[in-house]
């Protein structure tokens, strides 16, 4: 199985959880987090990230901000109060879905 296909499902929860931690953050700058906290395991594509990005700000989970940094517009995401609510739940969510996960992989002998 492709782990691309693994992955989709949790990039929501992932994102959520990195602007939680770090405050505020643009997209390639979350690529890159996530490619170092994962030691080059998941790489998140654009393709991936903006429409995703570009959801939750749909959503009002997340908050936008432009800024000029020399000669170019970063734009800056951050969580609403709302989004800090969906990361709690989102969060929650993956963390129930690993430990699901775990009991198929490594289930205990029933005696």
């Amino acid at each position: 199985m492709n782990k691309k296909v693994l992955y989709k499902g949790c990039l929501e929860p992932i994102l959520l959880k990195l602007l939680h931690e770090n405050g505020r953050m643009y997209g390639y700058e979350i690529t890159r987090k996530v490619k170092e906290l994962t030691v080059g395991e998941l790489n998140i594509t654009e393709g991936a990230l903006y429409p995703l990005l570009h959801r939750l700000e749909a959503d009002g989970v997340l908050e936008a901000e432009m800024e000029n940094i020399g000669n170019r517009v970063r734009k800056y995401y951050s969580l609403t109060q709302n989004g800090r609510k969906e990361k709690v739940k989102a969060v929650s969510e993956l963390e129930n879905f690993a430990k699901t996960l775990q009991l198929l992989l490594n289930p205990k002998p029933s005696f």
